[in-house]
């Protein structure tokens, strides 16, 4: 599972990042960096009022940053210039005098990430040194008390592993021609909720050991609206199309032809380029590559009959004391 996790690499329409240029994001990249740039001025609040490191350590003036599951594309740069300048402004706006520091900044995700495409990416002026590590953000990463600020962007939505009684098939949580809880009972909606507090615990128990005190974290995930069933939300709805054109394409067993969608303005084909992005290579390790073209495409026509309602983010920002 750890190494399916991963979002698409390279340079393709499917995947998060397709060149240097701003203008070549794609699609998921520009739902990422909507939700980013939503969160700016928040990060920067919580930075300017609540990061209390005058005095990175003891013994070096090094300020070290880590994004946890940084994937490929351009944004995780734009996130950590957003910190790093943050940083740099707050003392002088509060009547100290700037601190002299260097940052240096830990660019975390899985073995399979395609860290090569995220390095060829860096501006040569980014003003950081910057370090690529490999491994899963649920277990520690880094040495005791050795960061001062960590950030996670769309990526805690990721569970560490399927929930066990799933695959089970005396559960009652067996969920049984399904990849997803959308149309699912309680019971294997609750089974991912278990599954999600467990990874999450492990999650801030590592970094609680990783952050230095007075350091902080800012995390940016998915949520939904008080009120609005998880069956009505985009990424659950297209998550039953996708499930369904599996079930299909069980059943039919021919290939069609690859899908030819190539423009970038938001639309349901375009939220399935999305999803594409990022779980086609769980997909493919599972059923194998020569599935995937067909199964979008299904996924593609059934989303054009998806009503959808409103998504949310939301943004936790915690202290180290």
């Amino acid at each position: 599972m750890a190494e399916a996790f991963t979002m698409n690499g390279g340079d393709g329409l499917q995947h998060v990042f397709r060149g240097k240029s701003d203008k070549q994001i794609s699609l998921i990249g520009i739902l990422q960096r909507a939700g980013s740039n939503a969160a700016k001025e928040t990060m920067r609040e919580v930075i300017f009022e609540k990061l209390d490191v005058r005095s990175p350590t003891s013994a070096s003036n090094t300020f070290r940053i880590a994004d946890m599951g940084c994937s490929v594309g351009p944004n995780t740069l734009f996130s950590m210039q957003t910190v790093q300048e943050s940083i740099e402004n707050k003392y002088p706006s509060q009547g100290f005098p700037p601190l002299d520091l260097e940052f240096q900044v830990f660019f975390n995700d899985l073995t399979s990430n395609d860290f090569n495409t995220l390095f060829a990416s860096f501006p040569p002026n980014k003003g950081y040194f910057a370090v690529g590590v490999p491994g899963s953000f649920y277990s520690r990463l880094f040495p005791a008390s050795s960061l001062h600020f960590v950030h996670s962007s769309f990526a805690l939505q990721w569970l560490s592993k399927v929930p066990e009684q799933l695959l089970d098939k005396n559960s009652l949580a067996w969920n049984k021609g399904r990849i997803h809880y959308t149309s699912a009972s309680g019971k294997v909606a609750n089974a991912y909720t278990s599954q999600f507090e467990n990874d999450i615990d492990d999650f801030l128990n590592a970094r609680a050991k990783e952050v230095v005190a007075g350091g902080m974290m800012v995390l940016i995930t998915l949520g939904r609206p008080d009120g609005t069933h998880h069956s009505k939300l985009p990424l659950c709805l297209l998550l039953d199309a996708l499930g369904s054109s599996l079930m299909d394409m069980a059943k039919a067993m021919e290939l069609t032809a690859p899908m030819s969608k190539t423009d970038v303005p938001v639309g349901p084909q375009d939220m399935v380029i999305h999803l594409r992005a990022g779980i086609e290579g769980m997909l493919a390790k599972h059923f194998g590559n020569d599935i995937i073209e067909e199964l979008f495409e299904r996924t593609s026509q059934k989303s054009a009959e998806i009503s959808y309602a409103l998504e949310i983010q939301l943004f936790v920002d915690l202290k180290r004391q």
